[in-house]
Parts: C-alpha cells; sequence; structure tokens
C-alpha cells in the first residue's frame, strides 16, 4: 500500500488500465458503489470517485485537477499534507486500490472492483444477505457487455450503467 505523504494542489488524473476491472466492475455512480462500497471507503472517498467518474466521461485519456478547488466545492477543508478530510479520503481511495499515487498525481479505477468478502463480512447481516442475492441473480447477465452497447448505442456511459446495473437487479 502507498501512503500519501503529500497532496499536490494540483494532479494529473489518468486512468488505471485494469482489463477484468475495466470489463466487469462497478460505475462509481452506481447503486452497487452506494449501498455496498459507500460503508467501506465513506462518503466522501465516493464523492471523489463519482467527480473522476465524471471527468473520465468527458476526457477519458485523464486530466488535470485542481485538487484546493475540488475539495472546496465539495464543502471540505484541503491542506496539502494528508491529514485534512479531503487528504484522508483521498488516502482512502489508495488504501482500497481504487487509485495509486503516480509522480505527478494519481492513476485511477474508471470502475470498481466488486467489494471483496473481507469487506463485505464487516457490513450488516441484511446487507451481506443482500450482495449475496445481487451476486447470485447478476451471474447470468454480463451486465459490462449491456452496457458497452448502450454506450455503442448513443446512451451516455452513467446512463448506460445504470441501465445495466437495474436490468440485472431485474433479472
Amino acid at each position: 500500500m502507498d501512503v500519501i505523504q503529500f497532496i499536490p494542489t494540483h494532479a494529473t488524473i489518468r486512468p488505471w488500465v485494469d482489463p477484468t476491472v475495466d470489463a466487469r466492475g462497478h460505475d462509481p455512480r452506481s447503486a452497487y458503489v452506494e449501498r455496498y462500497w459507500l460503508s467501506v471507503i465513506g462518503p466522501t472517498a465516493t464523492w471523489i470517485m463519482r467527480r473522476f467518474a465524471e471527468r473520465f466521461d468527458a476526457e477519458p485519456a485523464g486530466f488535470t485537477l485542481d485538487l484546493g478547488h475540488t475539495a472546496t466545492s465539495m464543502g471540505l477543508s484541503f491542506a496539502k499534507g494528508s491529514n485534512s478530510p479531503f487528504g484522508r479520503a483521498l488516502h482512502r481511495c489508495v488504501m482500497f486500490g481504487l487509485a495509486q499515487p503516480l509522480s505527478d498525481g494519481f492513476a485511477v479505477r474508471r470502475k470498481f472492483p466488486t467489494v471483496a468478502q473481507r469487506h463485505l463480512k464487516r457490513l450488516p447481516a441484511d446487507v451481506q444477505a443482500e450482495h449475496d442475492e445481487w451476486a447470485r441473480r447478476t451471474i447470468s447477465l454480463d451486465r459490462a457487455d449491456l452496457a458497452r452497447r448502450l454506450v455503442e448505442a448513443g446512451i451516455a456511459p452513467a446512463a448506460a450503467a445504470a441501465a445495466s446495473e437495474a436490468a440485472a437487479l431485474a433479472s
């Protein structure tokens, strides 16, 4: 695990390419992330990842981000050390494998992996059971393929991800 010691005021955000997670993962703005990842990484880290996802929609190869402005626009204080609320949340993204520090910024996953079993065990029993049921129902549907086809048909990426997730939950 890389530890963030210093947070620059501006950072280059690049996609973290992982073919498996990219093909089968969950959009940061999805109900899956809100329901299962939110309690693992916290609301601020979830919102940071959602902000990154929005920018990746417009700039898929990456972008430069003013982290101070981003923190302030989210209602958070910003300090160059990792002890500010924004710094702690960004550190959680790194701790849980959603981002990794680079010399000039961060490589960031465009999709979240399915929550690891060790993290699910810390959730309430009813949420664990709900996740097990979700997994059982979604095995037969290739959500990534459906989302890709919707995007190819002209549907916005966020809407395609939401629609494929809704289809998976309804199956």
